[in-house]
């Protein structure tokens, strides 16, 4: 996993990725949305889901532990070893938009992701034991590392999947 230098570094990072990310979708039509292909494991519209609702989760976790409610991660009635059934909620919750809309909630989140971090200092990103739903995994992590996990390391991931959905789609 790569460190950052700061949360500038790691805003930088998400812009970067996030952009080249949506980007591969401006050539999906939007009659295959929906549309699953032999060798990859979700359609374009459940991979932005995807990204959408781990954002909005992590996100949802901080204003919770602030606002005094108990938080449970990753969701209520859903476990860590067993997240296809999150995975599930992800992709029902925002079946209905088109690409065009889930483009543009996405965009709209990453902003909202980028102003969320920017509301920390560096110590409070960084640091250990900062947040209780950050240290609530025998790993511990830092806010940093959450938020890297669940935004740069999948909208990577999530490229490479969907530029093989195009080439597999286009044979």
């Amino acid at each position: 996993m790569p460190t950052y230098k700061n949360k500038e570094d790691l805003i930088v990072e998400i812009e970067k990725t996030a952009k080249l990310f949506i980007s591969e979708f401006d050539a999906v039509n939007e009659n295959d949305k929906n549309k699953h292909i032999e060798g990859v494991d979700r359609t374009p519209g459940q991979m932005i889901a995807y990204q959408l609702g781990w954002m909005n989760l992590v996100m949802s976790w901080d204003k919770d532990e602030l606002e005094g409610k108990e938080v449970i991660t990753p969701a209520y009635n859903y476990k860590w070893n067993k997240l296809g059934g999150l995975y599930e909620k992800f992709y029902k919750e925002y079946e209905e938009y088109s690409l065009f809309e889930l483009k543009e909630l996405f965009s709209n989140c990453t902003e909202q992701m980028i102003i969320w971090i920017n509301n920390f200092s560096n110590d409070e990103l960084f640091t250990q034991d900062i947040r209780k739903w950050a240290s609530s995994t025998p790993s511990k992590w830092p806010i940093w590392k959450w938020v890297h996990i669940n935004t740069v390391a999948p909208f990577k991931t999530f490229r490479t999947k969907i530029r093989k959905w195009k080439k597999l789609n286009s044979q």
